[in-house]
């Protein structure tokens, strides 16, 4: 069986006189359980590394813009220094979400002031226990870069 990667599922947009209406069609929101937001005021804030062996998320930009980092953890008690790292990049104008699959540590960071970030789980608040794992913040990646 093959192991999932993190993807982006695109949206689009529709403009007319009457405004603007973005979708992201091809979301299937079957399995999210729960949704929160975090905004970030200051482009300095860094949130990273949170992981997962069995919980999945997905990102949506609500407002401004995001650096999204995830990495395949190898090893939940000691994990490499070498994991891959996959970047992405989400936008308020750009309609689309980001798919962290299990298995994954995220972090991000705001690039523009006062943005704000939805992350949707596919497990309730305390459904499962010990899920929760913590690394330091530039174990994988410098973020000032």
């Amino acid at each position: 069986m093959k192991e999932a990667l993190p993807k982006l599922i695109e949206g689009g947009a529709f403009s007319d006189q009457r405004g603007t209406l973005q979708f992201v069609n091809d979301f299937d929101m079957s399995v999210i359980k729960r949704m929160y937001f975090t905004t970030h005021p200051s482009i300095e804030t860094i949130r990273a590394w949170q992981g997962h062996q069995i919980e999945s998320r997905w990102f949506f930009c609500v407002k401004g813009t995001f650096k999204v980092k995830l990495v395949k953890i190898d090893d939940w008690k000691n994990p490499s220094d070498n994991c891959e790292v996959f970047e992405f990049e989400l936008n308020e104008n750009t309609p689309q979400v980001l798919y962290m699959p299990n298995g994954f540590a995220n972090g991000f960071i705001a690039v523009t002031e006062d943005s704000k970030l939805m992350i949707m789980s596919n497990y309730s608040l305390g459904e499962i226990e010990d899920d929760h794992y913590r690394f330091d913040s530039n174990k994988w990646v410098n973020w000032e870069q």
